[in-house]
Parts: structure tokens; C-alpha cells; sequence
């Protein structure tokens, strides 16, 4: 389980071939010296397990259903990461709960420069835009954020400078992808409506 609150960018040091999938080696001295070898990490908002360990480094196995639906396998080395470790029970949920479990890929479509704030505008598939709303929560390549605009292709939401400053989507391109994960409860919301025969489409 996760927050959303992103505690460092790591940086992609090597990528590895791993069977149908890839080992992905990543380095945070702050990170690397808390973890262990089982160890749960959001990469980009995937949830992933900690295999290894040295020194600053650490890696990853990613397998072919997790290169299929995230943009995991886009990383090459150099390239920077969002990380955030799992929650503690103790911790103070500073963002929404996030599962690191990635539903689906956005493309950003522009972005906008407003002051020191900037609006990105996304687009994805009609199947996640319905579990979103306006003022509610999602989480973009692990970041929790809160959706301004939400249309039948796409949301948009305002990055206050730190957000900015302290994530990779402060240096996204038009046409980037990212991970998204959608609102755990609207999740559950929308699966009872459909199995209780109202026909949410």
C-alpha cells in the first residue's frame, strides 16, 4: 500500500533481458539504505519487489504482464524514476490509497504553463476516465494528484512547483506515457453497480 507521495527520483542504471521479462537496476542512496530483499517499492506507481541489494543500487524483476500495461518497459539507463516505499501503518496518509497496481497507460496531450503552476491535459481509455471525477484523486506515474477536468478521453490536473520540482513529471513531454492508477473505491463502487444489474458502462 501506498500514498502517493513521492520521496525520491532514482536514477535507471541498467536494464537487463530476464527470461520474457527484464531486470531493472535502479540507484537511491536514501532508498537503497532502508531496504531489504523482499522489500515492496512504487516505480513510476508500479508496486514492485526489491530482489536485490548493493550499495546504492537495487533491482527489480519486471515480468511480461507488467512490461504490457505500464510504460516499466520504456525505462532505459539515465532515465529518472519516481519511488515511494510501502506504507507504514503508523504513517500519515498524506495523499489517497494507492495500490500500485497500474490499470492502464495516459498519453500527455499538452501542457500549460500557469505562473509557477502548470495544467497537464491526458488522454486515456473511456474504461478509466469513468472511474474518475472532478476533485477526485488519481495517481499518475505513482504521484497522487487531483483530477481538475474529466472527459470521456481524458483529464487534466494542476502541478503545484513542488510537484514539479520533485517528480518526473515536471520534465514530461507531449505524447509521454504514464502509469495510472484509478481511485481504489471507485473501483469497487463501479464492479457492485455492474454486478447488481445497473448496467454502469
Amino acid at each position: 500500500m501506498f500514498t502517493g507521495l513521492i520521496e525520491a527520483l532514482g536514477a535507471v542504471t541498467a536494464v537487463h533481458p530476464d527470461g520474457a521479462g527484464r531486470l531493472l537496476e535502479i540507484r537511491e542512496p536514501g532508498i537503497a539504505a532502508d531496504l531489504s530483499v523482499g522489500a515492496s517499492v512504487a516505480v513510476n506507481g508500479v508496486c514492485l519487489t526489491v530482489v536485490a541489494c548493493a550499495g546504492d543500487c537495487f533491482r527489480f524483476q519486471t515480468g511480461p504482464e507488467t512490461l504490457r500495461l505500464t510504460n516499466l518497459g520504456e525505462l532505459e539507463p539515465g532515465m529518472r524514476v519516481n519511488l515511494e516505499r510501502s506504507l507504514r501503518v503508523s504513517d500519515r496518509l498524506g495523499g489517497h490509497i494507492v495500490q500500485g497496481h497500474v490499470d492502464g497507460i495516459a498519453r500527455l496531450e499538452k501542457r500549460e504553463a500557469q505562473g509557477e503552476w502548470e495544467m497537464l491535459w491526458f488522454s486515456c481509455p473511456k474504461e478509466l476516465t469513468r472511474q474518475m471525477a472532478p476533485k477526485g484523486s488519481v495517481a499518475v506515474d505513482g504521484v497522487s494528484l487531483t483530477l481538475v477536468d474529466v472527459t470521456d478521453t481524458g483529464f487534466s490536473v494542476a502541478l503545484i512547483p513542488h510537484t514539479l520540482a520533485a517528480t518526473t513529471l515536471g520534465s514530461k513531454k507531449p505524447t509521454a506515457t504514464v502509469n495510472l492508477e484509478t481511485d481504489v473505491l471507485a473501483k469497487y463502487v463501479g464492479r457492485y453497480l455492474n454486478t447488481a444489474g445497473f448496467g454502469v458502462r
